[in-house]
């Protein structure tokens, strides 16, 4: 299977997945207020960066576009199947799909607004600083890009989303960035493998070879 394919079917599995649980709210270590999404979409960096490394800028964009579409598209599947009728049998089945995917407008909005705006300057910045350090320093480009489009998308998501809903959006936009910057730290070895050079300098080639599919 070509690797780029396999690339862009994770980020849009993440995607769609970090989507479905944004309207949960979970509490971690008795203080981190945010959406279970948060390790489902952190995943999406990730494999912006990752392609971003290895197939350049444009492939980035055109991934953030795919996945753009495919939002569209699951969201209009899970619309559909909220408006199926219901089987007389599985009325509680159909109030736990209302609960878990009956996300409404607000939440579409709001994570629509943040992937878009997030994801392109996640790209911009990852690519200007590429330029900047003539491809060395893998890790700053990785972490400062991810972790400034993080703040961004975190900022614009739980304002349209949570406003008037959270007593104090500002503890949860808080939370949520900390809890996504430790991730975007925590993948740092993960870029670094699949991008050809381990901290240990050994290096992973398959994703770096000419795609012959």
């Amino acid at each position: 299977m070509s690797k780029i394919i396999t690339l862009n079917a994770v980020f849009v599995v993440s995607l769609v997945i970090a989507n479905v649980l944004a309207g949960k709210v979970i509490m971690v270590f008795n203080y981190f207020i945010l959406p279970a999404a948060v390790v489902a979409y952190g995943i999406t960096f990730l494999c912006t960066d990752v392609i971003n490394e290895i197939y350049g800028k444009q492939a980035a964009r055109e991934t953030v576009k795919l996945g753009f579409f495919m939002q569209i598209m699951a969201s209009l599947l899970i619309l559909l199947g909220y408006y199926l009728p219901t089987a007389p049998f599985a009325s509680e089945m159909h109030e736990a799909y209302k609960v878990l995917l009956g996300q409404n407008w607000r939440f579409v909005l709001a994570s629509m607004a943040a992937y878009l705006t997030a994801q392109t300057i996640d790209i911009n910045i990852f690519s200007k600083l590429r330029h900047i350090t003539h491809g060395e320093h893998k890790w700053l480009r990785n972490n400062v890009s991810t972790g400034i489009s993080q703040f961004v998308d975190t900022s614009i998501f739980i304002t349209i989303a949570f406003w008037g809903v959270v007593p104090n959006i500002w503890v949860m936009i808080v939370s949520q960035f900390i809890f996504k910057l430790g991730i975007a730290l925590a993948d740092t070895p993960i870029f670094y493998l699949l991008t050809g050079r381990g901290f240990s300098a050994y290096r992973i080639s398959w994703l770096r070879k000419k795609e012959t599919e």
